[in-house]
């Protein structure tokens, strides 16, 4: 899952970041309406994290934009603003919920785990490759039914290599798609989650190998 926050307190931005990426998902964070019209014309997003008090502009404009260019793609509000009336002009303007700072970040999360189970990842089967068993719908990874805990970031390498399993995924390709905004994913970096991901899996039961193929890039391969 791949959320986009549009946020322009630096402090809430971080916590938000934080919370959202030990859910296990990946998120792009930006700090105008500009920003958000450019990172939605470049990347694909399950969720929409939208303030409304923007530097450049009413997010309710981005919103309405978002309506007329991505009708299905949901946008949590979470604003200041909480009156009745604003909170009624934010739903009728397109968006899915309404969410009031200051608000809990247990209720934050399960606003957006409601919003991301009508999500066309969130609906796709459960992948599964030896003994290994990841749910897109939570993120969650087990192996013969019991969970394995994972950072954030090798949970979404495993769900990527998952996506793929017995074809090998090119370097470049869990890059570009393991990086977020202003935070890009080096091929050091990849390495280093590869190496850490294989140590986890190597005590485990997998039924399941992680390939090196040197030079292009890597595959989880059940074995025969």
């Amino acid at each position: 899952m791949r959320l986009l926050l549009v946020e322009d307190s630096a402090r809430l931005a971080e916590l938000l970041g934080e919370t959202v990426r030990e859910a296990g998902w990946r998120l792009d964070a930006v700090t105008s309406i500009a920003d958000a019209e450019a990172a939605l014309a470049l990347s694909e997003h399950d969720l929409v994290l939208l303030d409304l008090g923007l530097p450049d502009g009413n997010g309710l404009d981005l919103l309405r934009t978002i309506r007329r260019q991505h009708k299905d793609l949901p946008v949590l509000v979470i604003t200041a603003r909480g009156s009745i009336e604003e909170r009624i002009e934010g739903l009728d303007a397109g968006a899915d919920d309404y969410l009031v700072k200051p608000f809990h970040h247990r209720e934050f999360l399960a606003r957006c785990r409601a919003m991301l189970r009508r999500s066309p990842t969130a609906l796709q089967p459960v992948l599964e490759c030896g003994g290994l068993r990841f749910d897109p719908a939570t993120a969650e990874l087990s192996c013969d039914g019991v969970p394995v805990p994972l950072p954030p970031r090798e949970r979404a390498l495993v769900e990527l290599l998952m996506r793929d399993a017995g074809r090998v995924v090119q370097k470049r390709k869990l890059e570009l798609t393991l990086s977020e905004f202003g935070e890009e994913m080096t091929a050091n970096a990849l390495e280093l989650a590869v190496s850490r991901l294989r140590k986890k899996l190597q005590p485990l039961p997998t039924r399941a190998n992680l390939v090196t193929v040197r030079g292009v890039g890597y595959m989880l391969q059940a074995e025969a």
